[in-house]
Parts: C-alpha cells; sequence; structure tokens
C-alpha cells in the first residue's frame, strides 16, 4: 500500500508540474507577492523596527501562508474535477490502489508543495529580516500544513460537488477567499460587530490565522490547542461528508 502511495504521489507531482501555470500560481505566486509587498512596506528593517511593524513582522507571513494554503487546496480542487470528467479517477479507482490511497495522494502532493513555497517564502524573507532575528520557522510551517491539511478537507467537499471542471475554481474562489476578510487577519474578530464575529466563529480560516499568528509570535503550543481542535474538527467533518457525496465518475 505504501509503496502505490509514493509512487502515485511522486507521479502527481511531475504531471502538476509538467503545467507551469498551476505550478507559478501554487509555489511562485505567494512568494511573488510576499517579496512586492516586502519591497513595497520597506525593505532592510532594523530589529527595532521590525518588533514595532506589526503588519510586516506578523501579518504578512500569515497573509503570505493563507495564500499557499487556499492556493493548494483551488488546485486540488481543480485537478479532482478535471479528473473526474476525463475518466481518469474511474480507471484509477479500477487499478488495486485503494480510493483512500489515490485521495491521500492528492493531498500528500499538495502539503509537499505547501513546505516548498514555505521554504522559498523563508528564503525570499532573508532579504527583508536582520539576519539575527530569530523566527520559529518550522513550529510555523507545522501550524501551516495542520491548517491546509484542515481546509484541504473543504477543498474535497467543494469537489465532491461542483458539477464540470469548469466551474471548480470560480466556485471554489467563491467560498474559500471570501474568508480572508472575515478570519481576523485585518480586523480582529472581537472587534466585529456580534453578527461578523458569530461567522467568523464558524470559519475554518478564523482559526488558521490564529494558530500561525500565535506560532509566528512565538508563543506556546498549549496556548492554541481549542485552533488545533476546531482544525481538526472541521477535518473530520468535511471528510465525513465529502466520503459520502464523492463521485468517481
Amino acid at each position: 500500500m505504501l509503496h502505490g502511495l509514493w509512487k502515485l504521489t511522486w507521479l502527481e507531482i511531475k504531471i502538476f508540474l509538467r503545467e507551469p501555470l498551476g505550478a507559478f500560481g501554487s509555489i511562485l505566486f505567494p512568494v511573488v507577492v510576499f517579496v512586492l509587498v516586502g519591497r513595497f512596506t520597506g525593505a532592510r528593517l532594523t530589529p527595532k523596527s521590525l518588533s514595532a511593524g506589526g503588519f510586516l513582522r506578523v501579518a504578512l507571513p500569515v497573509l503570505v501562508s493563507v495564500l499557499i494554503a487556499l492556493s493548494g487546496v483551488l488546485s486540488l480542487v481543480t485537478i479532482i474535477s478535471i479528473y473526474r470528467e476525463g475518466g481518469i479517477l474511474k480507471r484509477l479507482r479500477a487499478t488495486p490502489l485503494r480510493p483512500q490511497t489515490i485521495l491521500t495522494a492528492h493531498v500528500l502532493v499538495k502539503l509537499a508543495l505547501t513546505a516548498l513555497t514555505m521554504i522559498l517564502m523563508v528564503l525570499a524573507g532573508k532579504r527583508y529580516y536582520p539576519v539575527h532575528t530569530q523566527f520559529p520557522v518550522f513550529s510555523f510551517t507545522i501550524a501551516l500544513l495542520i491548517s491546509t491539511w484542515s481546509i484541504l478537507a473543504i477543498g474535497f467537499l467543494i469537489a465532491s460537488l461542483v458539477p464540470t471542471a469548469r466551474f471548480a475554481q470560480p466556485i471554489g474562489a467563491a467560498i474559500l477567499y471570501p474568508m480572508i476578510g472575515l478570519c481576523g487577519l485585518f480586523v480582529p474578530v472581537q472587534a466585529m460587530p456580534p453578527a461578523l464575529q458569530m461567522v467568523a466563529r464558524v470559519l475554518p480560516l478564523t482559526y488558521a490565522v490564529s494558530l500561525m499568528e500565535g506560532i509566528w509570535k512565538g508563543e506556546a503550543w498549549s496556548a492554541h490547542m481549542g485552533d488545533v481542535a476546531a482544525l481538526v474538527l472541521v477535518f473530520a467533518i468535511c471528510t465525513a461528508l465529502s466520503a459520502r457525496v464523492f463521485r468517481w465518475e
């Protein structure tokens, strides 16, 4: 099973990288956003100005990380829809590989590409952050992978319901991108009107942003167990729903 999983995962990575626009959108676009905003906001920060610059210090890395996660999810929705419409999912299901193995391979591809994009962002960030300034990059990458893993489950649910590949990305974007405005990244959830606070509290991106912001600031994981639990719950619910409604053809 593991041999087949890794083989299929490697095959999917090679197929994905053959499409230049998809690779740029999922891997390089968030890094380009990070570099351009970093240049515009002001390169060459001193440690003192960095500690005071809340946007460049915290919000920008988290925003780019959210873009990384959402790009991966939208790419997954599109690929699954194309595979279904082209009959590829049906043919894969007829192979000795289990359905769970086939779908897990797609998740592993997106998580691997998410980690790669995060590494590129860190390398690009060395141009804007003083070299002796330390951030918990490893812990933040784990937080990003947990967030992406949870949001990917939403992607599978969307991919289970969209009728054709032509509608996959627009529908996915219409569902996912509005979450950015309510996730607490630009306006704290506590400062929103009560109605919007209720909406924000049910959005998984709210907990993903809270987790990534806290870890980037150096807070302990124990302070964000609620965020992790919420993301795990989203994953469990969306996985259970998509398992019931997922169409292979």
